[in-house]
């Protein structure tokens, strides 16, 4: 599943890459007034039929397969990363007694001794505080 949504998020890449050249390609639009800036003109150009130039209507195609692609790529993800949660929640739950304990690393192959009591240093008694007698 993962190398899945590598792939993909390989090909959104790619995808937007090509949508911003497209975007760049476009001949901007000579009218700029108020209503260009509002919108206004912009959902006679969405909605109308057939318009725009073979150059725009390949740019809303494009657009709209990386927005699905978009989609597409979270919800793998978020199933993927919900499937990994599940199987961790599985260990956790299993009882404590099933493990066997690791050894600990041990790359020269040497047992550690445990110090003698005779090579111990004796401890220091700490020094007696001196008291002031109270006048």
């Amino acid at each position: 599943m993962q190398l899945a949504i590598n792939l993909l998020t390989l090909v959104l890449v790619v995808l937007a890459l090509f949508l911003g050249l497209l975007i760049l390609l476009q001949l901007p639009k000579k009218e700029a007034g108020i209503t260009a800036a509002f919108g206004a003109e912009s959902t006679a150009a969405i909605f109308g039929a057939g318009s725009g130039t073979a150059l725009t209507q390949l740019t809303r195609w494009v657009a709209t397969f990386f927005l699905t692609l978009c989609l597409v790529i979270a919800v793998m993800t978020s199933r993927h990363s919900s499937s990994r949660t599940d199987k961790i929640r599985e260990v956790l739950k299993a009882p404590a007694a099933a493990t066997t304990p690791i050894p600990a690393a041990n790359p020269l192959g040497v047992t550690p001794v445990p110090p003698t009591p005779a090579a111990q240093t004796p401890a220091v008694p700490a020094p007696a505080v001196p008291t002031v007698p109270k006048p």
